[in-house]
C-alpha cells in the first residue's frame, strides 16, 4: 500500500505551551490534526473553565487561516480544585476533561496532586458526570526506580482508584510498558490509553547506546524493547481502547542539550507520518485510521471528523532544526533522519 487516505486524525494529548511558543506549535499541529486535547501544565496552570477558555482563545489566535482546528481544553487537577468545577466542565462546549499529574512527575507539575485520596470528592463528581480523568501514570517517590514508576502507579494508585470508582472514565496517558497495556486491556470500556510515536518507534537503547540522545528523553521515559513491541501490538490491534496522543512537548535546543535537560519530544510537525512509519513497520498500516481518527473521538463522545488527509509512501527527511521563540531552535523528533511516509 503506497497511498492511504484517513479521516482527519485528532491528537488526544499535546503540549502547545503559551505566549510566543504558540506561533510555532499551533500551526505545526493544526496542519495535521483537527482536534487536540491541550495540556494545562502552563505557568501558572489552567485550573478553571474560565482560564481554559481564555487559553483556547490564545491558541486560536495562531491557527492558520483556512484550517479547521478545534482545541479541546483540560483543567489541571490540584489538591484544591472545587468539586463544583466538574459540572462546569460537563456544561462547557470546549472543555472536555481534567488532568492529574502526581506532584513533580514531569514538566510544570509541581502544583499536581500530592495524594489522590485528598481529591476523592472531585473524582466522585467526575464519575457522576462521566467527565474523563486523564492520568500521568507514574509515582514520584524518590526511592522508586524511574523505569518502574508506571507499574507502581498501576498497582498502588490506579487499581485502588478504580475499585473505589468503578464507573470512572479514565485515559491512562502515554503508556510505556507491557504492564500498562495489559492493565488497560483488562478493564471495562471506560478505561483507555494514549500512545506516543516515540514509544512505538524507539526504546531506551535508541536513547542511551553510543552516547546519550537528549532529544529522545521524555517522561515517562523510553523503556525496554519488549515493552515497545507490546505497545506496537496493542496500538495496531484495532482495539478501540488505544488511540493517538503524541505528547508532543516543545523545549528549546538549549533546554534539551543541557546538564539537566528537559523531558519532552517535539513530534508535532510530522506526527502522523511517524505513526504511519510505526504501523507500516509491522505490516498494519490499514489499522492506522482507527487508532488516529476514530477511537479517541468515540471515547470522548465527539463526532468523528468528516474531512480526510492522504499519506503517500515517499521518503522525507525530518528537518534538523526549526525556529522557536526568539533566536532559539527546536529539534524535532528524529531530526535529520529519513522516514518513509509523507502527508500529501
Amino acid at each position: 500500500m503506497n497511498t492511504i487516505t484517513l479521516l482527519q486524525p485528532d491528537d488526544w494529548h499535546v503540549h502547545l505551551r503559551d505566549g510566543l511558543a504558540l506561533k510555532r506549535t499551533v500551526p505545526d499541529l493544526a496542519r495535521q490534526f483537527s482536534r487536540a486535547i491541550c495540556m494545562p501544565n502552563l505557568v501558572p496552570p489552567v485550573k478553571t473553565v474560565d482560564e481554559a477558555l481564555a487559553y483556547r482563545e490564545r491558541i486560536m489566535a495562531h491557527a492558520p487561516e483556512g484550517v479547521n482546528f478545534d482545541p479541546r481544553m483540560v483543567l489541571y487537577f490540584t489538591d484544591y480544585i472545587s468539586p463544583e468545577e466538574v459540572k462546569k466542565i460537563k456544561d462547557s462546549e470546549y472543555v472536555n476533561a481534567i488532568k492529574l499529574y502526581p506532584a513533580g512527575a514531569t514538566t510544570n507539575s509541581d502544583n499536581g496532586v500530592s495524594d489522590i485520596r485528598k481529591v476523592y470528592a472531585v473524582i466522585e463528581q467526575l464519575e457522576k458526570y462521566q467527565v474523563p480523568l486523564l492520568l500521568h501514570g507514574e509515582v514520584t517517590h524518590n526511592h522508586v526506580d524511574i523505569f518502574d514508576r508506571e507499574k507502581r502507579f498501576l498497582d498502588e494508585v490506579l487499581s485502588p482508584l478504580l475499585k473505589q470508582f468503578p464507573a470512572l472514565k479514565v485515559v491512562l496517558e502515554h503508556i510505556t510498558t507491557s504492564e500498562a497495556a495489559h492493565f488497560v486491556l483488562e478493564q471495562d470500556r471506560n478505561v483507555a490509553a494514549t500512545i506516543t510515536p516515540q514509544h512505538l518507534l524507539f526504546n531506551r537503547n535508541d536513547m542511551l547506546v553510543g552516547g546519550i540522545k537528549p532529544h529522545f528523553y521524555c517522561l515517562p521515559i523510553l523503556k525496554r524493547q519488549t515493552h515497545q513491541q507490546t505497545l506496537l501490538e496493542v496500538a495496531t490491534s484495532g482495539n478501540p481502547k488505544f488511540f493517538l496522543g503524541t505528547d508532543s512537548a516543545p523545549h528549546s535546543k538549549n533546554a534539551k542539550e543541557n546538564a539537566c535537560g528537559c523531558a519532552g519530544c517535539y513530534s508535532a510537525p510530522t506526527a502522523i507520518e511517524l505513526y504511519a512509519q510505526a504501523f507500516d513497520q509491522v505490516g498494519r498500516i490499514e489499522r492506522l485510521e482507527g487508532f488516529a481518527s476514530m477511537f479517541g473521538a468515540d471515547f470522548y463522545g465527539l463526532p468523528r471528523n468528516t474531512q480526510t488527509i492522504s499519506l503517500v509512501k515517499e521518503p522525507q527527511v525530518i528537518p534538523a532544526s526549526l525556529e522557536y521563540l526568539e533566536n532559539e531552535q527546536i529539534i524535532p523528533l528524529y531530526a535529520g533522519q529519513t522516514i518513509q511516509w509523507r502527508k500529501v
